[in-house]
């Protein structure tokens, strides 16, 4: 075993463990803050496997900009900051939730990993015209899916941000 392999095995347990905690914390900033760490340190998953350039699109579009439009949507929507007990999940959507995301990371491990053939092939360190031809060609539907929905979401952060503030009992009641 490598200081390499020991490095990614590191950093991929703290992405992995930052990732659990932006899921479960009950705090919403914290869950932008831990997800902040986890892209992060995505990233330096990807500069101990030799591929910079991926790690650095990871911390310029990930963490420079989605999250920044997260924590934008957060502020512009006046969302609370501490725990609120009437969007807390009960046990039984907690455990129906793991028990749904477990079944999801095994439907997509059965069908990607035959379908990668038992190898995975990384362009060579440094060839950013293979990963140029990666990003761009077969995965440029993705990228652009991912724009759209973050545009979505902008504009409906900013639809619920104008809208008037529900009536009062007491003003329905003057007004009739």
């Amino acid at each position: 075993m490598t200081t390499l392999d020991i490095l990614f095995g590191a950093v991929g347990l703290i992405t992995a463990a930052s990732a659990v905690l932006a899921v479960t914390t009950h705090h919403l900033v914290h869950a932008a803050l831990w997800l902040v760490l986890t892209l992060g340190t995505l990233a330096g998953c990807y500069l101990v496997l030799g591929a910079e350039l991926v790690a650095l699109v990871q911390l310029l579009i990930y963490v420079g900009a989605v999250v920044v439009l997260v924590l934008f949507a957060l502020m512009l929507t006046r969302a609370p900051i501490g725990p609120s007990p009437e969007h807390s999940a009960s046990g039984i959507q907690r455990v129906a939730a793991g028990l749904i995301g477990a079944g999801t990371t095994a439907l997509f491990a059965s069908v990607l990993l035959p379908a990668l053939g038992g190898e995975i092939r990384a362009p060579r360190a440094g060839d950013t015209q293979g990963i140029a031809t990666q990003l761009f060609g077969s995965w440029v539907w993705p990228f652009e899916l991912l724009s759209l929905l973050l545009l979505v979401a902008l504009i409906a952060a900013l639809a619920v941000s104008r809208m008037p503030k529900s009536a009062t009992p007491s003003a329905e009641g003057e007004s009739a």
